[in-house]
């Protein structure tokens, strides 16, 4: 079993707050991992599936049935289907604060972020605390594990399929589903088949700036469309745009995000690799690398920095810059070489930034200095590093 990093910030959320809402893509484990942190915590747990047409029913009367379980932590899976609910939910959690109850009243699991985010942010203002479940992440697993995370991605399915193939299948299987069955759930009239195109034509520009007029052009739709689409992909939480940094610096800097496909996994099965022989062959093999280390990186740091890219008209860039609460900023170049050289655009980033540290992550195993300035390490290395801050 693959303990979950997030499984300790769960447990203590659930000691903090009367409701705690556990976002995450569809098939990522979220049902597992609020079952077993139930299961460690003191005290009754019941489980609604609103996915199942039986606990759906327990439901027609919603605070008949949920007043009677006020002394359980009551976890509801698939809470996006039932809108109406949050309301409601509110009024329970303050009738359950007039008791002297105020803390592990519900645990929500949805699979779409912005869309429960609106549902409940109203409602259940000030009563409610969100915490994302990404798929399994280097930080994980072992770090002999780390090329088939990397091939596979994180989606438990996928990750712990018995062969390549049967991997490469379910990943397959999961995007046409989810064009199938989650889009239409959360927007009905939209063209799937473009959505379907849009996350296509992402795979291929990886690590790339958005372009909405290139796209546009490209898909036959306007850039507004392009806009919407690309935030319903982001919601899904299998999109990340990664924010250009910009501050009043005197210099001109771009400031289009880059895109990435969150999973590896995804991306590789969008773009039709199926194993490590073809992924060491393909032009997305050093933009793959590159999306593997940031989403990494960017889970990592959580709340404790603010993941950033930066690139200056003058040429001057690096592919992750972290800028952390304390106002320290570290520059990452991120290089699927064993023999890492850094271009010229990197020490000139570092001379406009000044970071507290310079670091090239590789797909090595050892660390060693590059210069008096940079250090050369392993994705397992700056993972510890980063998680030794704050």
């Amino acid at each position: 079993m693959i303990n979950r990093h997030l499984e300790a910030h769960l447990l203590e959320a659930l000691t903090d707050s009367p409701a705690v809402a556990l976002l995450g893509p569809r098939q990522v484990g979220k049902t597992t991992l609020a079952l077993e942190a139930s299961e460690k915590r003191a005290g009754a747990y019941i489980y609604l599936d609103l996915g199942s047409e039986t606990d759906l029913q327990k439901l027609a009367s919603p605070t008949l049935f949920l007043q009677s379980h006020l002394d359980k932590l009551v976890i509801i899976d698939e809470v996006h289907r039932y809108p109406a609910l949050f309301p409601q939910l509110r009024g329970l959690i303050d009738l359950a604060r007039r008791e002297s109850r105020r803390q592990g009243l519900y645990l929500l699991l949805g699979s779409a972020s912005l869309d429960l985010l609106k549902q409940a942010g109203e409602s259940l203002a000030g009563r409610v605390r969100y915490l994302e479940l990404a798929p399994f992440s280097p930080g994980e697993l072992s770090e002999v594990d780390q090329p088939k995370l990397w091939l596979r991605g994180g989606f438990p399915e996928s990750f712990l399929a018995s062969s390549s193939k049967k991997s490469f299948q379910w990943r397959r299987d999961f995007i046409r589903s989810y064009m199938e069955r989650d889009v239409n759930q959360f927007a009905p009239r939209l063209a799937v088949h473009n959505l379907r195109a849009l996350w296509t034509m992402l795979a291929h520009q990886n690590a790339g700036l958005v372009n909405l007029a290139s796209l546009s052009r490209s898909l036959g739709v306007d850039q507004r469309t392009i806009s919407n689409y690309l935030q319903l992909l982001e919601d899904f939480l299998l999109v990340r745009r990664l924010p250009a940094w910009h501050r009043h610096s005197g210099k001109r800097l771009v400031r289009a995000p880059k895109v990435y496909i969150r999973d590896t996994g995804l991306l590789h099965a969008l773009l039709g690799v199926e194993n490590h022989e073809q992924l060491m062959g393909h032009p997305i093999l050093g933009a793959s690398w590159e999306g593997f280390v940031v989403e990494a990186l960017a889970n990592a740091v959580n709340d404790k920095a603010q993941p950033y890219f930066y690139r200056a008209a003058s040429g001057a860039e690096t592919d992750l810059l972290l800028e952390w609460e304390s106002g320290e900023r570290w520059l990452i170049e991120i290089k699927h070489s064993l023999s890492p050289k850094l271009a010229r655009g990197f020490h000139s980033a570092c001379n406009d930034l000044k970071p507290s540290r310079q670091l090239v992550v590789t797909p090595g195993t050892d660390s060693w200095p590059l210069n008096e300035q940079t250090t050369v390490m392993s994705l397992s290395a700056a993972l510890k590093l980063v998680n030794e801050v704050g």
